[in-house]
C-alpha cells in the first residue's frame, strides 16, 4: 500500500469516527428535555487493516451514569406526589464544547485527506511528462 492509499485510508477513518460523534452529541442535544434521557457518549478505539494501517473507528456507545436532574413540575404528568419528575442528564454546554472539538477534529482530517490528494494528482502529473 502506498503511503498516499495509508494516508487517505487513516483520514477517511477519523472522519467517519468524528461524523459518527457529531451524530451522538447532536441525540443528546435533542434530547436535553426529555424526561429519563441519559447522556450518549463514544468511545474511539484502533483498529489494524489487513494491510497494517491503524486507523481509529468509533467504539461502542456509553450511557453517562451521572443522577437524572430533578425537576420541580406537578403538573407534569410524570410528576410524583412531591411535584417531581427525573429530567434528562445532558448539559447543553458540555455538548456544545464536544460539538466543536469533533467539528475542529473533522476539519483537521478532512484538510489533511484534501491535501493529500493534491500531492497525489501532483504526483500523477510529474510522471505523466
Amino acid at each position: 500500500m502506498s503511503d498516499f492509499s495509508t494516508a487517505l485510508t487513516v483520514t477517511a477513518g477519523a472522519l467517519r469516527t468524528q461524523a459518527t460523534r457529531l451524530r451522538h452529541v447532536a441525540e443528546n442535544i435533542s434530547n436535553t428535555d426529555t424526561p429519563g434521557y441519559r447522556r450518549k457518549m463514544i468511545t474511539f478505539r484502533s483498529e489494524t487493516t489487513p494491510e497494517g494501517v491503524s486507523t481509529v473507528k468509533p467504539g461502542r456507545v456509553q450511557l453517562d451514569k451521572s443522577d437524572l436532574r430533578e425537576i420541580y413540575d406537578p403538573s407534569h404528568p410524570l410528576a410524583d406526589d412531591s411535584g417531581n419528575y427525573e429530567g434528562s442528564n445532558v448539559d447543553v454546554m458540555i455538548e456544545v464544547a464536544d460539538a466543536r472539538e469533533a467539528q475542529r477534529s473533522y476539519e483537521a482530517n478532512l484538510k489533511m485527506f484534501d491535501q493529500t490528494r493534491q500531492m497525489s494528482a501532483g504526483l500523477m502529473e510529474l510522471l505523466r511528462r
